[in-house]
């Protein structure tokens, strides 16, 4: 698909005219899908895709457009030419654009992260053993994502990695259930039975009578599967430099008043484990590594060239939404097998549901405790509670309220299917509160 890639490139901007410029991208999959039911398999089937993006810009008007590819290049190649003149013909009817951005040249790159993983036939059998006994309903999904990045400038870039995922709920006759996930570049049976193990002692632990506690303030553990929901929420008007300067961001505080988080918080932008490219959709090559908030202070937000533009800063190349693409928060000091002990009293929460801001300037996330959590009495798992809101702010939970952070970071990545295996996720550990509001 590379070479595909690079013939519909050349051809494309061999083709321009004076005072055109064009931006490319192609994206794609050559991935297995086995979905399950009752922990029987319902569904399985191959997915060969991949489409073409093309962004024209002339005298500061843009217009995009796409297409499926075929494969061949001579239809592909005669497609790509249609789409570029029906852009030109669309361009000119458009507004300009004054913070358009242009093509430049900053770097090419080409990466390929090769795993190892299931074939296609032995895919169900490896995975159907540890899921008897027990009700699971989930998708596998395995293979190569691939993205590619041309432009007019003479920039070019290509991407490819071999992932897989899990993402499984267990569910109870009563339909409660545990949401888990498994994931990774490189098969282990062995870990992927471990995982399977942990969920259903979960599993088990839901099936007991359910706990009824009081809207209020409680010691809580949040595993790492829960932060990295909170952790996604600052892709939402959070370090984007952009939702800063319109002053719609939950860190304005950071900025404007100097408010700090703990010093145990640290969140970065790291690029050094292979999941996702480091380029974004106009070409530009993002640091390996972006200290975002460094032991609580904050040190950087994420700058689009289009923000750079119109509000004068320098750009770090974000991606044009200037949403987190892998986020890394670093893990402390608290033994994760301490977790339950540590709590003494208070709530242990597996995963969070539903999230969003209450208060996006104030800091104040709400959202809903769901799938395997537990009330916690003197340091032993008791029974599982009813789902509840919570209604808190980041300033306090990640604030003065943060007592420890686990010693693993585990990757959570992005389990999406919807249009494509989508690439990237959250990097972090668990984290203990010394109090977490929920309201009702």
């Amino acid at each position: 698909m590379e070479k595909l890639f690079n013939q519909l490139s050349e051809t494309l901007l061999n083709n321009l005219n004076t005072g055109e410029h064009l931006k490319i991208t192609i994206g794609g999959e050559n991935s297995q899908f086995v979905r399950f039911s009752q922990s029987k398999v319902r569904q399985s089937g191959l997915v060969d895709d991949a489409s073409l993006s093309i962004v024209l810009i002339k005298d500061e008007r843009t217009c995009s457009g796409s297409f499926t590819l075929t494969g061949n290049i001579t239809a592909d190649e005669e497609t790509a030419m249609e789409e570029l003149n029906r852009l030109r013909d669309e361009v000119g009817t458009l507004p300009k654009d004054p913070f358009v951005v242009m093509p430049e040249d900053t770097g090419s790159s080409r990466e390929e992260y090769n795993g190892s993983l299931l074939n296609e036939e032995e895919a169900v059998s490896a995975l159907s053993p540890a899921m008897q006994g027990v009700d699971l309903a989930g998708i596998w999904a395995s293979g190569r994502i691939f993205t590619g990045n041309a432009n007019s400038a003479g920039q070019k870039h290509w991407f490819a990695t071999d992932t897989f995922s899990l993402d499984y709920s267990l569910i109870t006759p009563d339909e409660r259930m545990v949401k888990g996930t498994f994931a990774g570049s490189h098969w282990d049976q062995s870990e992927y039975e471990n995982n399977m193990a942990k969920s259903i002692a979960k599993l088990r632990m839901m099936e007991k009578p359910g706990k009824k506690i009081k809207p209020g303030v409680y010691r809580t553990y949040i595993a790492p599967a829960g932060v990295a929901d909170i952790v996604g929420m600052f892709s939402w008007g959070g370090v984007g430099e952009a939702s800063i300067q319109q002053g719609d961001s939950s860190l304005c505080k950071m900025r404007q008043n100097g408010i700090k988080m703990s010093p145990c918080f640290s969140l970065s932008e790291d690029f050094t484990s292979g999941i996702v490219p480091r380029f974004n959709s106009n070409g530009e090559l993002a640091p390996e590594k972006l200290d975002l908030i460094l032991a609580g202070s904050l040190k950087n937000t994420l700058v689009s060239t289009r923000t750079a533009k119109e509000y004068g800063v320098q750009s770090n190349f974000a991606g044009e939404g200037e949403s987190l693409r892998s986020p890394v928060l670093s893990p402390g000091d608290l033994n994760e097998d301490e977790v339950v002990q540590k709590i003494d009293n208070g709530i242990y929460l597996s995963n969070l549901h539903y999230l969003n801001w209450s208060d996006r300037p104030g800091g104040r996330i709400t959202g809903m405790t769901r799938y395997a959590c537990f009330w916690v009495e003197n340091g032993e798992v008791v029974a599982p509670i009813e789902n509840m809101r919570f209604d808190d702010s980041i300033y306090n939970f990640f604030g003065d309220n943060l007592e420890a952070v686990t010693d693993k970071a585990h990757l959570h990545p992005a389990v999406e299917t919807y249009d494509g295996r989508e690439m990237g996720g959250v990097s972090c550990p668990g984290i203990l509160l010394k109090s977490f509001e929920l309201t009702l």
